[in-house]
């Protein structure tokens, strides 16, 4: 059976399994079993025990769980209330100061959560009641919280940066620190944005009082923890003292400790927030070993190097590609989940990333942003359904507060192909 046989067999099974109601996880494990199996028959099926173990027993997977625990005692202590509280006062003289906190706290978040859909609901959980009671418009409100959800799984630790790096063998902390960047300059567009259209039409976002230099000084002292930790974590990264593993643990053990000091961790919270963590990962990592499972098929039957060799032979330059890697992930994400997305079509799209000489670190942070994308399209933006579910708004008022944000994330992903650098320089400043 040649590659493209192959490829439509699976797309077909694919989208048979997922539109008879089967799970995603499930049906790209299926038809990973199935490729393996017309490609060599079940000479190779002891190689899916070797897949399993390798999978569950590799040190950067085990960064999942510990992020995720990390996230999620944040999320249930009353560091996020006291932080968002703290930045809300620092950014109110600002035009549209409470749009614009949602900004920062998602990007703050994000370095906890490592969640879209967790960022969003953790920041929009505190947002919505304060900013509708100060009369803020909901195109403000719920725009800002769906665009700064998506930075959740662009600045480390992200569960998506690890899961590709596990992919392609790139290297943990080069994808993380690459992503760093971009995911603060996005996060400024953000803001620009939303600056310039509170300026505009400032019934938008009512002016909110300056207070006073002592509550300003209390305001920061109320983002310290939080910034103290995300600062612990990137940075211990960063200048070498730990492992992306490594900082997972440091980052629970200091979350914890937080939560412990403050008194707002009680034990059925920690309980809870522990019992989060293990479903979660576990989801995760069932869906990373059927990923490998169709990776494994994908190799085997010669798609990608087929792939590549087709692109390459139809004229198609890297630029062309980049154009419909965008419009691909675009169309994806209106139907599929961001981590699925990835598990789906990078193990397919890798050997083309090399024929196009894309950089591994740079793509990874460019199929990261393409994922944000598919957090804010219509059906399956889940960004969407996160903030619907937590503001009662519909789903088409939400779904137009968050046009913009995906322009800009369009444009964004266009500055990063003509300027790498963006995400480039801190891996390479890091490697000295």
């Amino acid at each position: 059976m040649d590659w493209t046989t192959a490829l439509l067999l699976y797309a077909i099974i694919v989208v048979g399994l997922l539109a008879g109601g089967a799970l995603i996880g499930s049906a790209i494990g299926f038809v990973g079993i199935v490729g393996v199996t017309l490609a060599s028959g079940s000479r190779l099926w002891p190689s899916f025990g070797d897949i399993i173990w390798n999978t569950t027993t590799s040190f950067t997977l085990v960064a999942i769980p510990l992020f995720i625990l990390m996230g999620e005692i944040i999320l249930r202590s009353g560091l996020a209330k006291r932080f968002y509280g703290g930045v809300a006062t620092l950014l109110g003289p600002l035009p549209g100061g409470l749009a614009h906190t949602n900004i920062v706290g998602c990007a703050a978040f994000s370095a906890l959560a490592g969640s879209t859909v967790a960022t969003a609901l953790t920041v929009g959980t505190v947002a919505i009641p304060e900013m509708r009671k100060r009369r803020y418009a909901d195109t403000i409100t719920l725009g800002s919280l769906t665009g700064g959800g998506c930075l959740g799984i662009l600045i480390p630790p992200s569960i998506p940066m690890i899961v590709y790096a596990s992919i392609t063998q790139a290297s943990v902390l080069d994808v993380f620190m690459a992503g760093v960047l971009p995911g603060l300059c996005l996060a400024a567009m953000f803001m620009a944005y939303l600056a310039i259209r509170v300026l505009l039409n400032p019934k938008l976002a009512p002016l909110d009082a300056v207070d006073t230099g002592r509550s300003r000084l209390s305001a920061l002292l109320d983002t310290l923890p939080v910034l103290g930790l995300v600062s612990a974590v990137i940075g211990g990264m960063y200048v070498g003292l730990v492992t992306p593993t490594e900082a997972a643990g440091f980052g629970s053990l200091l979350a914890l400790l937080l939560g412990l000091v403050y008194r707002d961790l009680s034990v059925p919270l920690l309980a809870s927030a522990v019992r989060n963590a293990v479903v979660a990962s576990c989801v995760v990592m069932f869906i990373t070993i059927n990923a490998q499972f169709l990776s494994f098929a994908i190799v085997q039957s010669g798609i990608g190097r087929g792939l590549s060799t087709a692109l390459a032979e139809a004229g198609f330059g890297p630029f062309a590609f980049f154009c419909m890697l965008i419009v691909l992930y675009a169309v994806i994400g209106m139907l599929i989940d961001g981590l699925s997305i990835m598990l789906l079509t990078v193990p397919v799209l890798f050997p083309v990333f090399l024929a196009m000489d894309y950089d591994i670190v740079w793509t990874g942070v460019l199929i990261v942003i393409l994922i944000e994308l598919g957090a804010l399209t219509p059906p399956m933006g889940l960004n969407l359904f996160a903030i619907q579910s937590i503001s009662n708004a519909p789903l088409g008022t939400i779904a137009r507060a968050s046009a913009p944000y995906a322009v800009m994330i369009v444009a964004f992903a266009f500055l990063l192909y003509f300027v790498p650098s963006i995400a480039l320089y801190l891996p390479q400043a890091m490697r000295g």
